[in-house]
């Protein structure tokens, strides 16, 4: 497999630095990409650089994920953004862990020679004094350089200054790069877009040092069709850690990818080869309302974050809510699971004690929730057969409800139609 080829037809590749294509042509490369430690899981965001280093060691080449556990430790450097703050070592030596036990789940780290492998620039900067980087590091790389590198950046952001402490990041990972190139063979760097920059500083470093040869390769930043970031959702960003994001929502997250997007993702985060997604592409194109690509999508990625098993889990809830799968699978999950899946419905919270006495329906739906506005309206729809409880019609307004209607010995599921959700938690 041709790597530049494969990232190009998937609308991947950015920017190449000339000579690149030929560097890799000629035989296994490493090459590496950099992980900000800075929260105990990846999230989808991060998922276009996973990709990267998926289709180089497809394509027979040496990946490298840089775990930045020294950078992670400044922050932010420009001090804008609430999402890389400082972080003490125990935080940040726990983020590390978490990364670095998600990346095995989407690399070889056992192929032969082009096993994958971690790093961590901790590892080289913890006995590095600042005397040894001004003379070792600084003197290579001039202020004049980084000031012309940046200026455009800068310009539009309005800013006309650097910090040091930009300054001296920026050199951090020219020299991240050139310790991969001297130790590990690194020749090449990839990153997004909005990092060519950092990654040039690094050639550029490692030619005034060594007079050696290194290459470069940026890819698309992915937004949505509509211009909106991706990766984020009303409750945050979407996780790899299913702590944080339950399989049944970053399934849901792909599943209700636009067609546009879909379009661009399947190529970008999925491994079907060209064949198939052009095939998927054309029987979307004459049936969208089939929406092949959103299921495709989300099922391959599903699979590979989380495992099978909760992509079929992930199916059946979904299933459930379009009313095609009885309420005898809430029994399959865990109390988490039933509230995640009823995290988009309105919620209502009820004294197991009521139950233990008995609760009128009509008092149920308007008194000790507010399903209905008042108990007449509750009453009306019960007497046209439009209520359900735990997907049970309700025969009558005087129908009483005790415990032997909780499921998990928690939750009571009410329907006002078919597609009106609300979730009871009894406690």
């Amino acid at each position: 497999m041709n790597f530049v080829e494969e990232l190009t037809w998937r609308g991947m590749l950015h920017t190449i630095m000339p000579g690149t294509e030929e560097m890799l042509n000629k035989g296994m490369a490493s090459g590496y990409i950099g992980f900000d430690p800075t929260a105990d899981s990846l999230h989808v965001g991060h998922l276009t650089q996973i990709m990267t280093l998926i289709h180089f060691q497809r394509a027979g080449h040496k990946p490298f994920a840089l775990v930045g556990g020294a950078t992670g430790m400044v922050g932010d450097p420009s001090g804008k953004s609430a999402e890389r703050n400082l972080l003490s070592e125990d935080v940040l030596q726990h983020n590390l862990e978490a990364v670095k036990a998600q990346l095995t789940r989407f690399l070889d780290f056992d192929s032969g020679m082009n096993s994958a492998e971690m790093v961590n620039n901790y590892d080289w900067f913890k006995n590095f004094t600042f005397l040894d980087f001004i003379r070792d590091v600084g003197k290579h790389i001039t202020v004049n350089y980084m000031m012309a590198k940046d200026s455009v950046k800068k310009r539009l952001e309005g800013d006309t200054g650097m910090s040091f402490t930009e300054f001296t990041y920026q050199l951090v990972q020219g020299y991240d790069f050139y310790y991969l190139w001297k130790h590990h063979n690194c020749t090449i760097q990839m990153g997004g877009s909005d990092q060519w920059g950092n990654i040039v500083t690094g050639t550029e470093f490692i030619r005034r040092k060594d007079a050696g040869e290194a290459f470069a390769l940026t890819t698309q930043l992915i937004k949505k069709a509509d211009g909106t970031k991706f990766g984020k959702t009303e409750s945050g960003a979407v996780w790899l850690d299913p702590e944080r994001t339950s399989p049944y929502q970053f399934y849901q997250f792909w599943l209700n990818t636009t067609d546009v997007d879909a379009k661009a993702y399947i190529r970008i985060f999925t491994l079907y080869d060209r064949a198939v997604i052009e095939a998927w592409e054309a029987e979307h194109d004459a049936a969208p309302h089939t929406r092949i690509l959103q299921k495709a999508l989300a099922k391959d990625i599903t699979i590979r974050v989380h495992s099978e098993a909760q992509y079929e889990k992930a199916i059946k809830s979904t299933d459930f809510m379009f009313g095609s799968v009885g309420i005898e699978f809430l029994n399959e999950l865990s109390n988490e699971e039933v509230l995640e899946l009823f995290s988009g419905v309105p919620n209502f919270n009820l004294p197991l004690a009521d139950l233990q006495a008995g609760v009128n329906i009509s008092d149920l739906l308007a008194v000790k929730t507010s399903i209905f506005p008042s108990k007449g309206e509750a009453k009306k729809t019960i007497a046209g057969g439009g209520v359900s409880i735990n997907r049970e019609k309700v025969a009558t307004v005087d129908d009483v409800y005790s415990t032997s209607v909780l499921i998990n010995n928690k939750f009571v599921v009410a329907q006002k139609g078919k597609k009106n959700y609300f979730l009871i938690v009894v406690e």
